[in-house]
């Protein structure tokens, strides 16, 4: 991986997108982002969504841009960028269609989904989809038909794989603690169990990030470290807020669970 590309504007932002992603892990530490509903502040001051539709605003510039800046580049429609689109394409239709429509709410929840969490997630993901489509489709130049028997390739697409399926694994664990169309007198938390849960509290959190390293170590750019930074920054901070939350509520949660490294966070 090369620091410069020499293309001054992709450079700008790339540096600008750590600077980015050093400020969203240090405000973290203050408190997490303000959605879901131990965490959304419903009923208080402030612009507010549903979960599904606050999730899917949200989550579209990273299904959008990416597309739109990745056709412009004059490699395009050589295989090993497209299939790169293909996988980008699938993982966040997963994140801003299917996961959020699959959401199992009650009927009585309040929306909870603040607004000034939808806008930094447009600045982030519009950086996530520029940064790779630009590199991928145009300033890589390491992107020929070989590419795919290039040992990092291969390695990168099985950690992508695994890391992917433990995301759809967990999040479908979690969707299914809840009825299909939740009673309001259902519990609105229960304690998962299963899979990644054995381990940590937060697997599916631990899978996005284990995604993003194979696709950053299956595509050799930085941009994709970035997003690796970027949802590290978030998710971890996260994950121990909401371990914590748990076994606060939960007199009989897990006691050798951790928060989103299995043995060590």
């Amino acid at each position: 991986m090369t620091w410069y590309s020499g293309n001054t504007t992709y450079d700008t932002l790339l540096t600008i997108g750590f600077v980015f992603a050093i400020l969203i892990f240090l405000t973290s530490q203050y408190g997490t982002a303000k959605y879901g509903g131990r965490f959304g502040g419903a009923g208080k001051g402030g612009f507010k969504l549903g979960s599904k539709p606050g999730w899917i605003l949200m989550e579209l510039p990273g299904l959008l841009v990416f597309p739109i800046v990745f056709f412009m580049g004059s490699n395009a429609m050589d295989p090993v960028p497209l299939f790169f689109l293909a996988i980008w394409m699938m993982h966040y239709a997963n994140r801003a269609l299917i996961t959020p429509l699959l959401m199992r709410t009650r009927a009585d929840a309040q929306s909870d989904f603040d607004i000034s969490v939808v806008i930094l997630g447009w600045v982030s993901l519009a950086l996530h989809g520029y940064l790779n489509a630009r590199y991928i489709s145009e300033l890589g130049d390491h992107y020929q038909t070989s590419w795919f028997s290039d040992p990092r390739f291969l390695i990168g697409l099985g950690i992508y794989v695994f890391g992917f399926v433990l995301n759809i694994k967990s999040d479908s664990i979690l969707r299914n603690l809840r009825a299909k169309v939740p009673d309001i007198s259902e519990p609105r938390y229960k304690i998962p169990y299963g899979w990644g849960f054995k381990f940590v509290t937060c697997p599916q959190y631990l899978g996005e990030i284990i995604s993003f390293i194979g696709i950053a170590v299956m595509t050799w750019n930085l941009g994709a470290v970035f997003v690796i930074a970027i949802t590290i920054g978030n998710l971890v901070p996260r994950a121990q807020y909401t371990h914590k939350w748990f076994k606060k509520h939960f007199k009989d949660y897990p006691g050798d669970r951790k928060a989103i490294v299995p043995y060590i966070l």
